[in-house]
């Protein structure tokens, strides 16, 4: 019987048959694809792109600041910028309309994105992904939530004085309840940032800290300062202006100390370990800390000079601004060498890989927008080296403009590639009783083939 060719057809027949079930089974048993965010698997680190569109709404800001007249205070205000829009010619309105509209937007973003990560954090605090956290060097990149608040508080600020009328007549109300904030958030920053150095400080950390996230504590308190700072350029109560320069100043000089030793023990592991891809745009965080204490240590002069008759002339404010604007181009140059040496911009920016650290991209180009506009006219326009709206003040203005809109584009980029769902491949394993069983063949007997065949030979 076995050597009855009809029996060999029905033995290959049955092994086809094996073989089809179990390709059927396996494939039950593969990948299937689902809609996904990379900005679903959250990290603190996404505070960095609430942050970064609210810099770039404070970018739009200096258009009114330094092109609109504010006669008698030292920011434009509603009815400044109502004033100049009436007055002035087709330039001067459309930046008008131009800086309102990317105010707006950005704010809006900006207070958006900042919902969406405190929710996420607190989902986030749950999970072993936190605990592990809690107890690396990268604990340090909690302080991106304090950060970012303080960043929002003075956006709103922004927000206030350039679209609510009579704000003015209130103003001095409104700052004890600015600084109160501020307070709330440095508590905030300052809990965070002692259960970290606690552990660091007492039981010791061995693993390569080759990274400048862990100078993100000073960038907070630096932006803390700053903000705790703007009453001493605004306000007339000497009593205001006097716990505002205070406040500031005990802040902003944490700040220096925290950054100067912390970019010191980063340097040297660097130097030791090198330092990883995803990390590379760690290294231009002095960006924006210079940007921010420089404009803590110019609100503090405003104050000093108008509230407590103490002067500094135009020509020190041009070499403080060109000094400061100096480091940030030394880290420009140090962060671009590494990011390029690893093609970090090929892989995270312009590629197929996500990593909520290329939201530090964007602070960079909005710290150098800022500066550049303040070297220009508190620097360079003030201390007369150069006319206002001549072609020299245009040359370096452009910079300032590319440098905003090379953050913009950033931010337009890193949003697509975070925020948009795209496939992933899950495994999918199908019910076993959905499955048809492939009966198991033993080749050494063929017995079935061979009952089949008795069964037809008979």
């Amino acid at each position: 019987i076995r050597a009855h060719p009809l029996s060999r057809t029905l033995l290959s027949n049955a092994r086809s048959a094996t073989r089809s079930k179990t390709t059927l089974l396996s494939g039950a048993m593969q990948s299937s694809s689902t809609m996904e965010r990379p900005a679903d698997k959250y990290s603190p680190t996404y505070f960095l792109a609430s942050l970064g569109m609210g810099g770039i709404a404070v970018t739009f800001f200096m258009y009114p600041l330094f092109w609109v007249p504010h006669p008698g205070r030292t920011v434009p205000i509603f009815e400044d910028i109502v004033a100049a829009w009436v007055k002035g010619d087709a330039s001067l309105q459309a930046a008008i309309v131009i800086s309102m509209a990317g105010i707006l937007s950005f704010a809006v973003l900006n207070l958006y994105t900042l919902a969406w990560n405190l929710r996420s954090y607190a989902a986030f605090k749950k999970s072993d992904a936190y605990a592990k956290l809690r107890q690396s060097h990268a604990e340090s990149t909690l302080l991106a939530m304090p950060l970012t608040l303080a960043m929002s508080v003075n956006v709103v600020f922004i927000v206030g004085i350039v679209f609510i009328p009579r704000i003015w007549t209130v103003i001095e109300y409104l700052f004890p309840i600015a600084m109160t904030a501020f307070a709330l958030i440095t508590v905030h920053a300052f809990y965070l940032l002692s259960h970290f150095l606690g552990r660091v400080l007492t039981k010791g950390d061995e693993a390569p800290h080759n990274t400048f996230a862990q100078v993100t504590p000073a960038f907070a308190i630096a932006m803390i300062a700053v903000g705790f700072a703007a009453p001493a350029a605004m306000s007339s109560n000497p009593s205001t202006v006097g716990a505002s320069i205070v406040f500031s100043t005990a802040l902003g000089t944490f700040a220096i100390v925290y950054a100067v030793f912390a970019a010191i023990s980063a340097l040297s592991s660097m130097l030791k370990h090198g330092t990883s891809k995803e990390s590379a745009p760690t290294l231009m965080i002095i960006i924006p800390i210079c940007t921010v204490l420089g404009i803590m240590f110019m609100r503090q002069d405003h104050g000093l000079h108008y509230t407590y008759d103490a002067h500094t002339n135009a020509g020190e404010t041009l070499v403080f601004l060109a000094r400061m604007l100096s480091i940030q181009l030394a880290f420009l140059f140090l962060g671009g060498v590494v990011i390029f040496a690893h093609g970090y911009l090929d892989d995270f920016v312009f590629g197929s890989k996500t990593s909520a650290g290329s939201y530090a991209l964007v602070c960079p180009f909005v710290a150098l927008s800022v500066m550049l506009h303040f070297f220009v006219n508190k620097g360079l326009v003030a201390a007369g080296v150069i006319a206002k709206y001549d072609p020299a003040y245009w040359f370096v203005t452009s910079i300032a403009l590319l440098s905003q809109a090379i953050a913009i584009a950033l931010v337009i980029r890193l949003n697509m590639q975070h925020f948009t769902p795209r496939q992933v491949q899950t495994a999918a394993t199908k019910p076993a009783e959905d499955i048809e069983a492939a009966p198991e063949l033993d080749e050494s007997r063929d017995g079935d083939a061979t009952d089949i065949a008795q069964g037809l030979s008979g």
